[in-house]
């Protein structure tokens, strides 16, 4: 069963939005482009995620959830200990991406701003998506594990054509998949995480367990 659901404004992070501009520091030089930018993005924002739980089958090296068969060590890694399987997809909606474009035209400065915005949001949006499925679950002494995604690690691109198929993305929320696996609305989010038992450990951080250490969006504590 595919649910969706529709999110209030998740509390803004400046500090993330610095951080995927690369603004570096205490740098506060940009601050009052961010909160220009912050103030001018609200209108163009919305927060919907549609989702689904599955059972996870393992034969050999493969993984198999709802008729999808993967081989990744970064997927069996990340849901090691999970028996189900959380699928998801977010998105802050069409209306941003066309803010974006027209900035890009008028002005990269502050294109760049709202280019940190959309991820700085949809990153929020994530998180606060499964904080909400970690307070259901936490009355069965259940958790999830941290969220991985096609691209990271050895998990194939490919795979968003399963997750988008399983998940009904463009009806549900709006969000299409092209043949270059490219997203539209472009500030939008597919992810997978396992679900544990609450006394099970994981890591909250993919950063630290990602070999990209060139990345400019590495967190600080992994730099």
């Amino acid at each position: 069963m595919i649910g969706v659901k529709i999110f209030d404004p998740p509390e803004w992070n400046v500090r993330e939005i610095m951080r995927y501009a690369r603004i570096r520091g205490a740098d506060e030089s940009y601050r009052d482009l961010i909160d220009e930018c912050m103030a001018e993005a609200e209108s163009a924002l919305s927060y919907r995620v549609c989702y689904m739980f599955s059972d996870i089958c393992r034969e050999e090296d493969r993984l198999s959830f709802s008729g999808v068969s993967v081989s990744s060590a970064t997927l069996s890694k990340a849901l090691k200990d999970a028996d189900r399987l959380l699928l998801f997809a977010a998105t802050v909606g069409a209306p941003f991406d066309r803010l974006i474009q027209r900035y890009s035209r008028l002005s990269p400065s502050k294109a760049l701003i709202f280019q940190a915005i959309g991820a700085e949001r949809v990153e929020s949006l994530c998180d606060a998506f499964c904080a909400g499925i970690n307070a259901s679950l936490c009355a069965d002494d259940m958790k999830l594990t941290t969220r991985v995604s096609p691209g990271y690690g050895d998990i194939s691109l490919d795979m968003q054509r399963d997750i988008f198929a399983l998940l009904d993305c463009p009806r549900k929320i709006g969000l299409t998949l092209d043949e270059s696996l490219l997203m539209s609305p472009s500030k939008s989010v597919t992810a997978i995480c396992g679900v544990i038992g609450s006394d099970r450990a994981t890591d909250t951080n993919k950063c630290g367990s990602c070999g990209s250490i060139d990345c400019p969006y590495r967190t600080e504590d992994n730099i």
